[in-house]
């Protein structure tokens, strides 16, 4: 049976025909409350503290959840970023390969429509030399042919 420092102060050893010492026995009584106050005193700063570090452990497990919940959705939304930005890169080189292949297309076509033109300017301008040549001859031969008239 547990007593309480009140308790214990107020107990009184019965008396018997030699009795005890009063004064003694008091200042014992006294010590065995002292000391017990302090052990209770003690056991219930203890209890407080072990509720307080029992709050305290219910939020930190609330906070560690909330920790874990938010790396979890944080790991999630850098995959998610990351994936998004390979497909994008990935659609960028895309259109970049098409865009280069459709201006060298385009530089082929030209480079053949030049060439080609390049090859019909060069038979006009044989053909226009061909024609001057023999505009040259006949002039010539016309020249030729006047000093022997005189």
């Amino acid at each position: 049976m547990a007593l309480t420092p009140v308790e214990i102060r107020h107990l009184s050893p019965p008396r018997g025909f030699r009795g005890y010492s009063k004064d003694h026995t008091d200042r014992l009584f006294a010590e065995i409350a002292l000391s017990f106050e302090d052990v209770w005193r003690e056991r219930a700063d203890l209890a407080d503290k072990v509720e307080q570090l029992e709050q305290d452990l219910v939020r930190y497990k609330e906070l560690e959840s909330l920790l874990r919940t938010t790396l979890i959705s944080a790991e999630r939304a850098a995959s998610e970023l990351k994936e998004q930005a390979r497909r994008e890169a990935d659609l960028i080189l895309s259109e970049a390969h098409s865009e280069a292949r459709a201006v060298q297309r385009r530089a082929l076509s030209e480079n053949e429509r030049l060439v080609l033109e390049t090859r019909l300017l060069k038979e006009r301008l044989r053909a226009v030399l061909t024609v001057v040549e023999q505009a040259e001859d006949t002039l010539h031969g016309v020249k030729l042919e006047e000093p022997e008239a005189a």
